[in-house]
């Protein structure tokens, strides 16, 4: 069998997914829903956890949530398994103060997202990782998300940085995969001087494809529903069992069918995708209530029975 590239020891890597923020119907975090996850997501077998990222709400939390959050989550982790915050903000100077804050709390790791609201050159782009680097006691991941952020971060750039120590790693949800493939290319081409870098995917429906390329890792917000899945596929990836790798990520990829449960006649595509998966968390048991923070809009049951078929149909329920 052909093994997928041995993960390198000085990488993150494995499955690391991007932690969903429970909220009561009031709509604050709900600490006991979050505990609940973390032991969810650890006993299925992840290697790592991504709070305050896309799948977590971000963008609707306040500053005051998040600092909840992330101390809430360091705090019932208790080191078992690495954890990386997001600091994702609109201007440099605001995504360094999130930093200080990830760092003091004990994170393994801070993503960042290019500047965005302004209008970035990409030598701003560059200016802004060299800068909060600077300001960060802890390793900092690029976080490549072009359809929010509308800067598609370029490899050559991000393998630089990387070279200088500025930059530890890439979550990659571009959807990009040429430029995926070729920035792997280049950092095998580039060798030992960004041999530390770790490349992280965020396409949770090609991981079998993405780890056959040499990727280090997945970070699905579908694991947020099915860790143990991820950590099937993963592992299978790694020891070169690709039929089964690919049975597991065709499992995987109709499980996530429950994102689309929302109508699309009256709401967004993110409601719908994290409703879904808020939804399906409910239905198993690990969180309270599937609210989503404002404005997003809430599936109606007859969605939320959607969702539950999928769970059936995937063996979940």
């Amino acid at each position: 069998m052909t093994r997928a590239p041995a993960p390198n020891p000085t990488r993150l890597c494995g499955v690391v997914p991007p932690v969903c923020t429970p909220l009561t119907p009031e709509r604050d975090v709900d600490v006991a829903s979050l505990r609940r996850l973390v032991d969810h997501l650890v006993d299925g077998g992840v290697d790592g956890l991504f709070i305050l990222g896309s799948t977590s709400e971000v963008a609707f939390l306040t500053d005051r949530q998040r600092g909840l959050v992330t101390d809430a989550t360091l705090e019932h982790v208790a080191g078992r398994v690495p954890v990386l915050s997001g600091v994702i903000d609109m201007t440099t100077a605001r995504v360094a103060e999130h930093v200080a804050v990830a760092a003091k709390a004990g994170c393994a790791g801070v993503v960042v997202t290019a500047p965005f609201y302004t209008r970035t050159h990409p030598a701003e782009i560059e200016r802004h990782f060299r800068v909060v680097a600077e300001r960060s006691d802890v390793p900092v991941y690029a976080y490549d998300l072009p359809v929010s952020v509308h800067s598609k971060l370029a490899g050559t750039m991000l393998l630089d940085l990387a070279q200088e120590g500025v930059l530890a790693g890439l979550k990659d949800s571009s959807g990009d995969d040429a430029a995926l493939r070729t920035l792997l290319v280049e950092r095998a081409d580039r060798g030992e001087p960004v041999a530390g870098f770790s490349v992280l995917t965020g396409s949770e429906l090609t991981v079998d494809t993405a780890l056959f390329m040499g990727v280090d890792g997945v970070v699905p917000g579908l694991g947020n529903v099915d860790p143990a899945g991820y950590a099937r596929l993963y592992r299978a990836c790694r020891a070169g069992d690709w039929d089964a790798a690919r049975d597991e990520q065709v499992r995987l990829l109709r499980l996530m069918n429950l994102a689309q449960a929302g109508s699309p006649d009256r709401m967004g595509r993110g409601s719908s995708a994290l409703g879904a998966f808020k939804a399906a968390l409910e239905l198993l048991g690990v969180i309270d209530c599937a609210v989503t923070a404002e404005p997003q809009i809430p599936l109606e049951p007859r969605e939320i029975e959607i969702v539950r078929g999928h769970l059936e149909r995937a063996g979940l329920r």
